[in-house]
């Protein structure tokens, strides 16, 4: 599996530690991170990498920022992505699990390194599970393309 990887410059620091984790679990990383003391505007990072999934050259993302906050809400205006916010084993296995999120988005200043590593492995490692998740997965996929989720069949 490929994982693209970008941050902004108060991500810096804990993208190291992704791609650490990335390389230990065997994974591709399709390296989109910046560096330097410049300051780096995330939805510049963040474009990148959901592009990268786009262009079929990256399975999934992740991306840290300050909070994480400001690359959750630009990777979710690309066509295609479902980037999920994560800050615990939870909802990082919920997100895979339950909405077949294809992008991570950590904080980089509120983020300790044991819950980096157990947060980004978790998601890593953890599969969707479909069934009734998959008719919620394509009725947000039906609002991103402007239609009426309601209108999506309640069969599995």
């Amino acid at each position: 599996m490929k994982i693209a990887v970008a941050n902004d410059h108060r991500g810096r620091n804990a993208i190291e530690q992704v791609k650490a984790i990335i390389a230990q679990l065997g994974f591709e990383c399709v390296d989109c991170s910046t560096s330097g003391d410049q300051a780096v505007d995330y939805p510049d990072t963040a474009y990148v990498a959901t592009q990268r999934i786009v262009e079929k050259l990256a399975d999934r993302a992740i991306l840290v920022c300050g909070t994480g906050i400001g690359m959750s809400i630009a990777a979710n205006k690309v066509k295609g992505i479902r980037a999920a916010l994560c800050f615990d084993e939870l909802s990082a296995k919920f997100s895979r699990e339950h909405n077949d999120a294809n992008v991570l988005c950590l904080s980089g200043d509120l983020l300790g390194s044991t819950m980096l590593q157990k947060i980004v492995e978790t998601w890593l490692t953890t599969g969707f599970v479909a069934g009734r998740h998959l008719r919620r997965v394509r009725k947000i996929t039906a609002i991103e393309e402007g239609n009426d989720p309601r209108e999506i069949s309640t069969a599995q």
